[in-house]
C-alpha cells in the first residue's frame, strides 16, 4: 500500500490538531519574570581534533530535508555521534598541546593549528521556557561555524571578538537536550604571531527575562562637567523578546567602593514586543574618589528593571571616575596632572598554556608588569579578554584598545562597535586604536577609512580619543593621522621631531617601540646558536634599544609616552631568526615572566618609589676565564654605585638614569657586590656569587594557597640549589614532575626560545637555572602536592593548601544516549494502513514533520490510526552490540518496526514508558511506531525517544 492510498480527508484535522496543540503550549509558556542567570558552559566539552566533512547528499528526500531549518547532517546534526570523542573543559587551545614542527608557518610558532569541532548538550528546564537564553563565546581561534540544535546560527569572522548568539528561538526544554555544534577553522589565519586554535575563552549560558538589558547593554562611564562637578550619563539599552509590550521601569544607583548608594535616578520606559528601547538617566556626584594607577578606586553603577513591580533584570557595572586628556605640547594627563604614559605591548599566550590563559595568569602577569613600573598596556592587535580588562581596571593599569581588522564593511564595523560596546565602562581604557600597521596608511583610501572608523567609535563613546599606530606614511599628503586624535608612532623616533613640528596641535604618543631583542640569562652573543647578550646591544633594524627609546620620548615633553615591543616573549615571530627558534626574542620577560635584564633597566628608570638596584651577570664563568675582562652593569634609580669583588672597590660612578653604569671587570670566583647610595647613605644592595653545583630542587609558588573552585591556576618555580641553599644559573638539567591532591599540571615552560620540549606532560629541563610549572585547581578542598625531581639531585616536595571556594554557577554537562528526532506523522486512518509501505523519495507532502514530547499527543476522533517515523543511524556501540529502544509516555496502543521488521507491541491504551529491544544492525535505521486508539482518545511519543545501552 501507498502513502497516497492514505485517506487524505483526515491531514487538514491532523494538521489542525497539531496547530491547536502547538498553540496550547505556547500560550502556556508564560514570559517569565526572573532576575538574570550567568552560567558557565566551560565544563563537559567533546572534542574532536581534525575537520569531518559533510556527509555526501544524493538522494531528493535527503537533499530537500538537509536544507531545512533543523536538518544540518553530519557532525553538526544533534544525533551525529561523539561518544569516541575526548572530553575537556574550556578554555582549550589545541596548537599548544602539539609540539613544534619546521614544517609548520613559523609565525605560529611551528605549531600545526588546522581544524577542530566541539559538542555540548544541555537541558533546559520547562520553567525556563519564555525567558531570553542567550549563549556566549567569549573568543574561538580562528573561524567558526557554530550551530544550535542542527541549525547554523552564526558565524564569527574574528578570532578576538566575542559571540552573543540569541538561542530563545530554536531552545528545547525538558528532556528534550539542546547541542551545540562548532566547527573551528584555525588554518585561518589574522596576525603574524602565534595565535592557538580552538575555544580559548570561556563560554556562557545566560537566561534573562523576555524584558530585559542585552548584554554591554548599560554604558554607565563618569565624566567631569566644567564647573568641576561630575555626572554619570546612564545610558541603558532595554530589549524585549516577549509577545506584548511591556511598560518598564528603569533604575541606576551609584554604590561607593564600600556599597553606600550615593545617588539614583529612575525612568519608565515603554518597549514593544521584538523591540529594542535607550533609556537615558543622569546621576550627579561631588567629590568622588579617583581612579589611577596608584588608586584604582572602582565605583559600581547598579541598573535594575522593573515590570509591574517585579525586578525582570539587574546588572552591576564597574566604573572609576578619572579625567584624561592628551596635550600637543605636554603629552598625557590624568586627573590632572602630567604622566609619561609607561607602557608595553603584549599578546595573549603563555608558556605552557598557549592563549587558553586562567584568568589568574592574568592576575600573575600583570603584577608582573605593575613591579617594574609599567601604568600602560596596549593590547596587540586585537582585543583582549573581558577578564583582562577586569583585571586592569581593578589593578590600575591604562590600556592602549585596539581593534584588530582594517575594514569598513558592515561585518567588520560591528566587530569595532562590541569593542567599544563591551569596553568603555573600562576606566582603563584611555585610547581607542583602529588598526596596526596597515599599508594603506599613507595613502586617501587609509585616511577615508579611518575616518570612518573613528566616526563609528564616536556614535558610541566620545570621552577617549582615537588614535591608529602607523610605522610609515606620516608625510603624505593624505594620510591617518589627519583622521585621528592623537597620532601613535609605531618605531619612527627619526621622524618625531619633523611631524611634530609640522602637525604642532596633534597630540602624539609612541605606540610601539624598541624592539630591542635579548636571551634571559644569556651575557655572550652566538649568533650561531641564536643566542643573544642581556646587555641591551641589540635591536632589528627598525628599532632601537631599550635605553635609546626611552630616552627619545623621556626627553619630549611633548610625547605622551611609550609602548614598548613587548612585555613578554611570545610564541611565533621568532625574529631574528628562525628555525630552531620557535619564539620572539623581543620580550622585558621571557614566556614564563621571568625577567630579562631589561626589566630592572625599565624598573630603574620608572620606580621612583623604592629603591631599585639590580647587578649583572651571573657570576659562574669556566675556569679559563679567570683574569679575563667580563661585562658588567649595574641598574639602579639611586643617586651613585659602588662596585666591590670580594670586598675590594672595583669603582664607584655615578647613577646614570638613561644608560645605567659598565664595567668590565677580571673575573676572579667569590663574590661580586654592589651598594647603591642615595644623599650620601646606603639605600640598596644587590650581588652575584659564584656558585657550586647543583645538589637539590626548590620550588618556589607564586602564591601560597589555590582556591578550589576549579579554575585558579598559579605558576611554581624550579630551581636548582648548591650546597650552600643558592640558586645555580647556569642549571640547565631536566626536571621531572608529579601531582597529588586536587590539583592537576596544565602547562610547563622554561624561556628558552630555542627549546623544543613539549609544553604539556610532566618534565621540563631548567634553562639558565629557572623552569616553570603552572597548576591548576580541582573542585575540591585539601591539600595538593607538586614533587619535583632529578637525577642526582635532592627532590623538592612543595604542599599547596587547595582552600573552600565558592565555584561559579554551571551548566551541567550531558551524556545521554542517543534521542531520536525529526520526526514525521501520517495522514489519520480509520484502517490499518501498511507499516512498511515504501514512501517515495520526492514526497515531501504526504507525511507532516511534528514535535515529540512536551506532553503533545493527537486526538483520533473517528480516525483509529496514526503512524510516526523517523531515520537514523545508530551510534558505533549500538549498530555493534544493540541496546534499547526506550519510549518515555507512550499514549495508546503501539507497535514498533525497525526497517520492515515489528520489535515489539504496546497493548494498553493508557500513557507508559514503553522498552523494547534493539538489534545490532548497519547503516541507516527507519523506525516507524503505529499508534492505535478508540474514537476521541489521544495517541502520541509525549515523552522522549531514546536509544541506550541493554
Amino acid at each position: 500500500m501507498q502513502i497516497s492510498h492514505f485517506n487524505r480527508c483526515v491531514w487538514g484535522c491532523v494538521i489542525f490538531l497539531l496547530l491547536c496543540m502547538g498553540t496550547t503550549v505556547f500560550l502556556q509558556a508564560q514570559e517569565a519574570l526572573t532576575r538574570r542567570e550567568v552560567l558557565s558552559l566551560d565544563k563537559g566539552w567533546r572534542f574532536h581534533l581534525g575537520d569531518i566533512p559533510r556527509p555526501v547528499i544524493k538522494g531528493h528526500n535527503e537533499t530537500y530535508r538537509s536544507t531545512k531549518a533543523g536538518g544540518v547532517r553530519g557532525a553538526a546534526a544533534p544525533v551525529y555521534d561523539d561518544s569516541s570523542w575526548r572530553t575537556l573543559d574550556l578554555p582549550h587551545d589545541w596548537a599548544i598541546e602539539g609540539r613544534i614542527d619546521s614544517t609548520a608557518n613559523l609565525s605560529q610558532g611551528y605549531y600545526h593549528r588546522g581544524f577542530g569541532w566541539y559538542r555540548r548538550k544541555f537541558r533546559l528546564a520547562p520553567e525556563d521556557k519564555g525567558k531570553h537564553i542567550e549563549l556566549q563565546f567569549d573568543g574561538i581561534a580562528t573561524h567558526a561555524t557554530i550551530w544550535v540544535n542542527g541549525t547554523v546560527l552564526h558565524r564569527n569572522w574574528c578570532g578576538y571578538t566575542s559571540m552573543y548568539i540569541d538561542i530563545t528561538p530554536y531552545a528545547t526544554y525538558g528532556d528534550d537536550l539542546n547541542t551545540v555544534a562548532v566547527r573551528v577553522d584555525a588554518e585561518a589565519q589574522e596576525g603574524w604571531w602565534y595565535e592557538g586554535a580552538g575555544i580559548y575563552c570561556h563560554t556562557w549560558l545566560v537566561k534573562r527575562s523576555a524584558l530585559h538589558i542585552p548584554t554591554d547593554g548599560v554604558f554607565a562611564h563618569p565624566v567631569k562637567r566644567e564647573d568641576g562637578s561630575w555626572e554619570i550619563p546612564a545610558e541603558v539599552t532595554l530589549y524585549n523578546s516577549g509577545k506584548k509590550s511591556a511598560d518598564s521601569e528603569v533604575e541606576v544607583t551609584l554604590l561607593t567602593p564600600d556599597g553606600e548608594e550615593v545617588a539614583a535616578q529612575i525612568a519608565r520606559v515603554q518597549v514593544d514586543a521584538l523591540q529594542q528601547v535607550t533609556a537615558n538617566l543622569k546621576l550627579s556626584v561631588n567629590n568622588p574618589q579617583l581612579w589611577s594607577p596608584d588608586s584604582p578606586v572602582l565605583y559600581k553603577v547598579r541598573t535594575i528593571v522593573r515590570q509591574n513591580g517585579t525586578v525582570t533584570d539587574e546588572v552591576e557595572t564597574a566604573c572609576g571616575f578619572r579625567t584624561i586628556r592628551f596635550d600637543a605640547d605636554t603629552g598625557f594627563w590624568l586627573n590632572g596632572k602630567n604622566l609619561k604614559l609607561k607602557g608595553v605591548c603584549c599578546h595573549q599566550d603563555h608558556a605552557g598554556v598557549g592563549v587558553a590563559m586562567p584568568d589568574a595568569m592574568w592576575e600573575f602577569r600583570l603584577r608582573k608588569l605593575k613591579e617594574m613600573g609599567v601604568n600602560a598596556f596596549r593590547a596587540v592587535h586585537n582585543p583582549m579578554s573581558k577578564e583582562f580588562m577586569q583585571a586592569c581596571d581593578s589593578m590600575g593599569i591604562m590600556v592602549l584598545d585596539e581593534n584588530r581588522l582594517f575594514n569598513t564593511s558592515p561585518e567588520y564595523v560591528r566587530q569595532l562597535e562590541w569593542l567599544v560596546r563591551r569596553d568603555r565602562n573600562c576606566p582603563s581604557v584611555i585610547l581607542w586604536s583602529v588598526f596596526n600597521e596597515e599599508p594603506m596608511q599613507g595613502s586617501e583610501n587609509g585616511y577615508e577609512m579611518v575616518r570612518r572608523m573613528s566616526a563609528v567609535v564616536k556614535q558610541l563613546d566620545t570621552t577617549r580619543p582615537v588614535t591608529a599606530a602607523m610605522n610609515g606614511g606620516f608625510f603624505s599628503e593624505y594620510n591617518v593621522s589627519m583622521a585621528v586624535d592623537v597620532a601613535g608612532f609605531n618605531y619612527q623616533i627619526h621622524a618625531y621631531d619633523r611631524f611634530h613640528a609640522q602637525t604642532p596641535r596633534l597630540p602624539l604618543t609612541s605606540s610601539e617601540d624598541g624592539s630591542a631583542i635579548m636571551v634571559r640569562g644569556e651575557y655572550v652573543t652566538d649568533r650561531s646558536r641564536h643566542v643573544l647578550d642581556s646587555y641591551d646591544t641589540q635591536s632589528v633594524g627598525w628599532g632601537a634599544t631599550h635605553r635609546k627609546a626611552w630616552r627619545a620620548v623621556a626627553e619630549r615633553p611633548w610625547m605622551a609616552g611609550c609602548f614598548y615591543w613587548t612585555g613578554f616573549d611570545y610564541h611565533g615571530e621568532p625574529t631574528p631568526f628562525a628555525w630552531p627558534s620557535a619564539s620572539s626574542f623581543f620580550g622585558i620577560m621571557d614566556l614564563c615572566g621571568f625577567p630579562k635584564s631589561a626589566y630592572y633597566l625599565h624598573q630603574a628608570q620608572w620606580r621612583k618609589d623604592k629603591p631599585v638596584l639590580e647587578l649583572i651577570p651571573h657570576w659562574n664563568w669556566p675556569e679559563d676565564s679567570i683574569g679575563k675582562p667580563v661585562k658588567v652593569m649595574a641598574f639602579s634609580n639611586l643617586d651613585r654605585v659602588k662596585l666591590l669583588l670580594n670586598g675590594k672597590l672595583v669603582s664607584e660612578q655615578k647613577v646614570d638614569s638613561f644608560e645605567m653604569n659598565t664595567w668590565h671587570v677580571p673575573y676572579a670566583p667569590g663574590k661580586l657586590e654592589v651598594v647603591g647610595y642615595r644623599n650620601r647613605k646606603v639605600a640598596a644592595r644587590a650581588q652575584v656569587e659564584t656558585t657550586g653545583k647543583p645538589v637539590a630542587l626548590r620550588l618556589q609558588p607564586y602564591r601560597t594557597s589555590l582556591s578550589g573552585d576549579g579554575r585558579d591556576a598559579m605558576p611554581v618555580t624550579v630551581e636548582a640549589l648548591d650546597w650552600k641553599g643558592r640558586p645555580v644559573p647556569t642549571a640547565n638539567l631536566k626536571v621531572t614532575f608529579a601531582v597529588e591532591g586536587p590539583v592537576r599540571i596544565i602547562g610547563l615552560g622554561n624561556g628558552d626560545p630555542n627549546c623544543h620540549e613539549a609544553e604539556k606532560g610532566n618534565s621540563r629541563s631548567l634553562f639558565n637555572g629557572l623552569a616553570q610549572v603552572i597548576l591548576q585547581a580541582d573542585e575540591a578542598v585539601g591539600e595538593a602536592v607538586l614533587t619535583a625531581t632529578a637525577s642526582g639531585l635532592k627532590p623538592f616536595r612543595l604542599t599547596i593548601p587547595v582552600s573552600r571556594a565558592n565555584c561559579l554557577p554551571f551548566v551541567q554537562p550531558e551524556d545521554p544516549p542517543m534521542t531520536l528526532g525529526s520526526w514525521s506523522a501520517s495522514p489519520l486512518s480509520l484502517e490499518r494502513p501498511d507499516v512498511t509501505c515504501v514512501i517515495a523519495d520526492n514526497d515531501m507532502n504526504s507525511w507532516q514533520p511534528i514535535t515529540i514530547g512536551r506532553g503533545r499527543s493527537i486526538k483520533l476522533n473517528k480516525a483509529r490510526y496514526v503512524m510516526v517515523r523517523t531515520t537514523f543511524v545508530p551510534y558505533v556501540e549500538y549498530r555493534e552490540g544493540g541496546g534499547a529502544l526506550v519510549f518515555k509516555n507512550l499514549a495508546g496502543k503501539a507497535e514498533i518496526w525497525l526497517n520492515g521488521k515489528l520489535l515489539g507491541k504496546k497493548d494498553e491504551l493508557q500513557e507508559k514508558d514503553f522498552k523494547v529491544d534493539f538489534p545490532s544492525t548497519k547503516g541507516i535505521c527507519d523506525l516507524r511506531v503505529l499508534l492505535q486508539a478508540v474514537p476521541n482518545a489521544y495517541v502520541g511519543l509525549k515523552g522522549s525517544v531514546n536509544l541506550q545501552g541493554k
